[in-house]
């Protein structure tokens, strides 16, 4: 009787009183898998990482596995609950115990919980690629290759601790709890500590993370192709479930008044409840206790309890987005956006955190939207401020939930009003120069006198000896120079160094009246002229030119002791365009914690000096090397956001550079080169 080599399939039905069991074997090419319907028997959670690691024992018959996963998805699991288990290997046999124990690759596992099948492990994964176009062509001028995945490892909370910090400009400000397992003792530190006990760090285990609950979970951007001085994690999500209780302030006439559990007038109450509210566990617990044994036993009795009874209990159809976080040498390039995005696509699969009831919605409650739009530019709507004055946003899974947003953004006397948009730039356009910059038959020579007089003696011989005698330099670094530059356009400026790039730039800064006025008042008539005048012709500049500049070591903005929102807030007077700018920079997350100059990195000390140049809303801009100290990437993300910056706000660039790629991030209308007394054109 023939058999066909490589498939077999057997299925048959196990019962017993208490479970149903169903098996299939599938034999293909000596590999196969097996699935199991069975009953979860154990979870098992280690108190002291749980974030990391976890185990789920299932049951069938006389037969179990034990499945290795993370702490964080083994928690929300219920002893008694029908899972459904695929093996993809055979892992490991317990004889003692007829046990096979299942690691972190070996095995499929869905939730099966009222009616939905959903999948729980494998973690959730997907790679993409970012690419960052040119903003006028849509060239591609860079991307990432990136994986976004659950945070599993505890090598992913450290580096979720290590980002998390650059939400705080503090140095006191502590984001994790450590652990020495060798000692117990407890370390509070932004990285791996080392014990003040043991004198080690081998032991030291991250422990928990500020601000998080126990049913926060983590997803994490992980850099697939990167540098070997670049971080592996860029950036990372926390989902939690929704806030317990929502009220809604209203502003009318000068009055203010709130508006009750406006959530479960809006939508259904069930997407809400039951939610993870272990504070409202605990109090009605507490009383009981407090009777039975006292305060001090009560606490200690009852939170390790709550917290289990919370996770059993929590079932909503709304996840809230906690926090989202990007390394800070990688802002403002749409990293926030896309793992806002990628976060929402995991939660509607996955329907996380507790994995339960599909997802309707997904909730956002962030001050920093009503000065960043990213959460807007993936679809969230504005809804209304919570009774603290903290704007709510929410994006829609379902069509259901859909509908009823729109109903309520359409029909609702208040939010018709914003119809459902927060973010309204206050920056906006500049007052666009109003004609061309012309540079017409400009000439400028620089003269140095070479004297020996005041060298020693035996350095006039030596050099005497090769012919060097006292004379008068004379060099011509622009000849009958004639150029026009339209407005709005980018303009890039190269040349060997000491080519006449930097005096080409004073020249246009020197011919604006402000800045002549200001610098012969600092630098004395005659320097002025020499450093900042044409010899003959012209530079012709719109009669609302407005200069902003930017020349390492000679003019640049200074800050004091002042944090970088007041710096910013000083010049524009308006604290949501202060931080609108910062943003625009790639400085979002560390404005909010009062973060100083000194404290920046180079890069973001680059883009602060940005930030205050643009805060006056200049409409001719000129900068001077301003990737000089950066790194290859990191000067093409600065380049390519100040083209952005430019193009959206119709500001006219003039950058001098002579990396190219500066050059090819800021995509220049123009490129002109200076050398020998020339300065050429060419369009690009």
């Amino acid at each position: 009787m023939a058999v066909a080599p490589l498939l077999s399939t057997l299925s048959f039905f196990l019962k017993n009183t208490n479970l149903f069991i169903f098996i299939w074997y599938e034999v293909i090419s000596g590999e196969y898998s097996m699935k199991i319907i069975g009953k979860i028997v154990e979870t098992e959670v280690p108190r002291f990482k749980h974030r990391w690691f976890g185990v789920l024992e299932v049951a069938y018959k006389k037969q179990r596995y034990r499945l290795y996963m993370s702490g964080t998805i083994a928690q929300w699991f219920i002893e008694g609950e029908t899972v459904e288990v695929r093996t993809l290997n055979k892992g490991k046999k317990d004889k003692k115990t007829s046990t096979t124990i299942l690691d972190f690759d070996d095995y499929e596992l869905y939730r099966l919980w009222k009616g939905e099948r959903i999948k729980v492990w494998p973690v959730f994964a997907k790679e993409l690629t970012h690419p960052r176009p040119d903003p006028l062509t849509g060239k591609i001028l860079y991307e990432y290759k990136i994986k976004a995945r659950e945070a599993v490892f505890e090598s992913d909370f450290e580096a979720i601790a290590s980002l998390e910090q650059y939400h705080y400009a503090s140095k006191e400000e502590i984001v994790a709890i450590w652990r020495c397992e060798k000692c117990g003792k407890f370390i509070e530190a932004n990285t791996r500590p080392t014990c003040p006990k043991c004198k080690s760090s081998k032991d030291v285990h991250i422990l928990e993370i500020r601000g998080s609950t126990p049913a926060s979970r983590f997803l994490v951007l992980e850099l697939l192709e990167r540098k070997p001085y670049e971080p592996k994690i860029v950036s990372y999500v926390r989902v939690d479930p929704p806030v317990p209780s929502m009220h809604r302030r209203i502003e009318e006439n000068g009055k203010i008044s709130v508006e009750r559990n406006i959530r479960e007038k809006v939508f259904e109450e069930d997407w809400f409840h039951p939610v993870f509210w272990p504070e409202k566990i605990a109090k009605e617990k507490m009383a009981k206790l407090r009777k039975e044994f006292g305060n001090r036993i009560a606490i200690r009795k009852i939170w390790e309890d709550v917290k289990w009874e919370a996770l059993k209990q929590c079932e909503t159809a709304v996840s809230r987005i906690a926090r989202v976080v990007v390394h800070p040498d990688y802002r403002a390039d749409g990293l926030g956006s896309l793992s806002a995005k990628i976060a929402v696509e995991w939660i509607a699969e996955r329907a996380v955190p507790e994995m339960k009831k599909r997802k309707h919605m997904v909730e956002v409650i962030a001050q920093m939207a009503r000065a960043h739009p990213f959460f807007e530019k993936i679809g969230f709507k504005y809804v209304w401020d919570t009774a603290g004055g903290r704007p709510v946003l929410y994006y829609p899974i379902t069509e259901r939930a859909r509908e009823k947003l729109e109903f309520f953004l359409k029909n609702d006397k208040h939010a018709s009003k914003h119809g459902g948009v927060l973010f309204r730039s206050r920056y906006g356009k500049v007052d666009v120069l109003k004609g061309p910059i012309e540079i017409v038959n400009m000439t400028k020579k620089y003269e140095s006198e070479l004297d020996l007089e005041k060298l020693p003696m035996e350095l006039k011989e030596l050099l005497r000896a090769f012919g060097v005698e006292s004379r008068i330099i004379e060099q011509a670094v622009f000849r009958d120079a004639n150029i026009k530059i339209e407005p709005g356009e980018i303009v890039v400026v190269v040349g060997a160094s000491g080519a006449g790039k930097t005096t080409l730039a004073r020249l246009i800064i020197g011919a604006e009246k402000e800045n002549e006025k200001m610098l012969k008042e600092k630098l004395g008539l005659e320097v002025f002229e020499r450093l900042y005048k044409p010899d003959s012709g012209k530079i012709k500049l719109p009669e609302n030119a407005k200069i902003a500049a930017l020349i390492p070591g000679e003019i640049e903005p200074t800050f004091d002791n002042l944090t970088l929102l007041e710096k910013i807030y000083s010049i524009t007077g308006d604290q949501y365009m202060a931080v609108e700018v910062l943003n625009k920079c790639g400085l979002a997350d560390a404005i909010l914690y009062r973060a100083k100059f000194s404290e920046l990195s180079t890069g973001q000390k680059e883009r602060a000096k940005l930030a205050v140049i643009l805060a006056e809303k200049p409409n001719l801009l000129v900068i001077d090397e301003f990737a000089a100290h950066l790194d290859v990437l990191t000067a093409r993300r600065v380049a390519r956001k100040i083209n952005e910056i430019c193009r959206q706000a119709g500001i006219t660039l003039i950058a001098i550079t002579h990396r190219p790629e500066v050059i090819d991030a800021l995509s220049p209308d123009k490129i002109l080169y200076v050398g020998y007394g020339t300065l050429i054109e060419q369009q690009h």
